[in-house]
């Protein structure tokens, strides 16, 4: 089975398997957004993953979004994640830290009363999740300088996250956060170096991209990109145009893997010509991880035809901490269920 077979990222990681534990956003930190003894219990129970990508963590004060989500720029955030790290490299796991910044998609109940921060000042409609009856508001438009400082800070949490023992980073370039709000016209209406063009719309990414890169190490790096807008997100004619710029440029960074970021990867877009994987595989030369809904099965077949060649899974590693040990088993998997998220198990 191609999905139990080990599988080289580059010189630096070599999996055990190609299943990966895809990231899920969980709400379990302490007060202080400092991951919990019960996070590394939880990650432990899953390394037999050939690679965790953490939940969603925080690069700074300023980007949360979510109740209780972890942060990596604290010396009490680093330790904690150390605690993680340890126990799933006792196990012979592999994992990388998904760094983050959500932008407009926060509320001032989490930034003490400031407003949200975006490329524009352009509004997510909707009710903020987790949070009451609350609403988005309109988010402020950064100044230049302050873009330039938020790619110094995913800097910082990458080398902050191999302080804590991480074997990596994922940026969190999709889903409707920061990074990919500067990458699409419906929220990037800029008219300095980070707007207009395409080539704008695509420097701060590109420029998190070097800058991660050069802390730590291509092989340490990987990206998550939803070509297809459908989260937090509308798309504009053109903007296909953009991820296609952003893969060509990417094909010769040598990053250890490109992640679709989208909950349901049946689904296709016409100006993609496809899905968002197919998409990823159209236009990018290196490692793809395929994500959103798949099961054990539909990954299989999939890459032996070669459509990607890591798989990963999301709510049935919360349901079923031994995934991999029940498709090495052909064992019937537990169901998830949503009143599973109330626990860390």
């Amino acid at each position: 089975m191609k999905l139990l077979e080990e599988y080289r990222l580059n010189a630096k990681v070599s999996l055990k398997n190609r299943i990966v534990m895809a990231p899920l956003t969980r709400s379990f930190a302490d007060d202080n957004l400092v991951p919990t003894e019960e996070i590394s219990n939880y990650y432990e129970k899953r390394a037999d993953a050939g690679l965790i990508i953490t939940e969603a963590t925080m690069i700074s004060r300023s980007a949360q979004g979510y109740p209780n989500t972890p942060g990596i720029y604290s010396k009490e955030q680093i330790a904690g994640w150390k605690k993680t790290t340890s126990k799933v490299h006792a196990k012979g796991g592999k994992i990388f830290l998904q760094i983050w910044h959500v932008g407009r998609v926060s509320h001032p109940i989490y930034l003490d009363g400031q407003p949200a921060v975006a490329p524009s000042a352009v509004k997510l409609e909707g009710r903020v999740p987790r949070a009451d009856d609350l609403q988005y508001e309109t988010p402020r438009a950064l100044e230049t300088h302050e873009v330039e400082s938020i790619i110094e800070d995913f800097r910082t949490a990458a080398l902050n996250a191999i302080e804590a023992g991480f074997d990596g980073v994922e940026i969190h370039g999709a889903n409707g956060y920061l990074i990919d709000q500067f990458l699409h016209q419906h929220t990037n209406k800029r008219n300095d170096k980070f707007g207009g063009s395409l080539e704008n719309r695509s420097r701060f990414l590109l420029q998190i991209v070097d800058a991660v890169t050069k802390a730590i190490g291509v092989e340490r790096t990987g990206l998550r990109l939803s070509p297809g807008a459908y989260f937090n997100m509308e798309h504009t004619k053109g903007d296909e145009l953009t991820f296609k710029f952003i893969l060509n440029m990417l094909n010769d960074k040598n990053l250890a893997y490109l992640h679709t970021g989208i909950f349901d990867d049946s689904m296709s877009f016409d100006y993609l010509g496809g899905t968002a994987t197919e998409f990823l595989r159209e236009n990018y030369s290196g490692t793809v991880i395929a994500s959103g809904g798949y099961n054990s099965d539909k990954g299989e077949q999939d890459i032996h035809l070669n459509k990607f060649d890591l798989l990963a899974i999301g709510r049935p590693f919360i349901a079923n901490p031994d995934y991999v040990a029940k498709v090495k088993g052909n064992i019937e998997l537990t169901a998830y269920d949503e009143s599973m998220l109330g626990s860390l198990v």
